[in-house]
């Protein structure tokens, strides 16, 4: 992936790294394809994924009538409630049950291979926070099962709203005490880098499968393929 030149200086002041994480931390979609595959094992690939998408349409949908006051604040999973039994709709399953057994999959989201590691490198240097839109239950439950190390974990849940709502970044912000340009916001998608950018942090894109790569107007402070390229140049640029 071509990576423009940071538009800050060289160097970069940072006390304090805030993570995304379903999708940057976590493989967020790992769990509904094993609930998938419980629920309905003849699905070939294609309708595997076509369930997918109907999942994540639905929570994308929903978090912005949200965001927008369309729709009063719920938490991610009751979001996460309301997807399954769509897809179990859609697949026609008549099992008692199949909603909440499939919703109970879906929290199950294994770290990407570098998480672990890498969180405890990054966590010598800096301080760590994690800033999510699932809910507090949710963390707790993906926290444990992944083994992830945080300083502090925020959800989105705390001001009633989603990302890339401003809110939620100021959320951090205010937790950190420090100003917003000595956070840098590490994330998967392209669109909660821009959010963060809005509210003043700098930003650091990660690659990852299921993540929105940035589009050629983007310009954020590093680039990086996983957590530990992130901590070398992290260490080039901070240190």
């Amino acid at each position: 992936m071509p990576r423009p030149e940071p538009r800050l200086g060289p160097r970069l002041e940072i006390d304090t790294l805030v993570f995304d994480v379903l999708g940057t931390l976590v493989d967020d979609q790992a769990g509904v394809r094993a609930g998938l595959r419980q629920l309905a094992p003849g699905l070939a690939g294609a309708e595997t994924g076509e369930l997918q998408s109907l999942w994540e349409r639905h929570v994308e949908d929903e978090q912005r009538r949200i965001r927008d006051g369309a729709r009063p604040y719920a938490a991610g999973d009751a979001l996460d409630a309301e997807a399954a039994r769509l897809v179990v709709d859609a697949v026609g399953a008549a099992a008692s049950g199949a909603g909440e057994r499939l919703a109970r999959a879906a929290r199950r989201r294994p770290p990407w291979p570098d998480t672990v590691a890498g969180l405890a490198r990054l966590a010598e240097r800096f301080r760590l926070i994690g800033l999510s839109n699932a809910s507090r239950p949710e963390l707790l439950e993906l926290g444990a099962g992944a083994g992830l190390r945080w300083h502090l974990l925020l959800s989105a849940e705390e001001v009633a709203t989603y990302k890339p709502d401003p809110a939620v970044y100021q959320l951090a912000v205010r937790a950190s005490g420090r100003p917003p340009d000595r956070l840098l916001m590490v994330a998967a998608h392209a669109w909660d880098l821009r959010g963060a950018q809005g509210q003043g942090l700098r930003t650091a894109y990660v690659a990852r499968p299921t993540g929105e790569p940035p589009s050629p107007a983007d310009r954020f402070d590093l680039y990086a393929d996983g957590l530990f390229d992130l901590a070398d140049r992290l260490d080039l640029a901070s240190g």
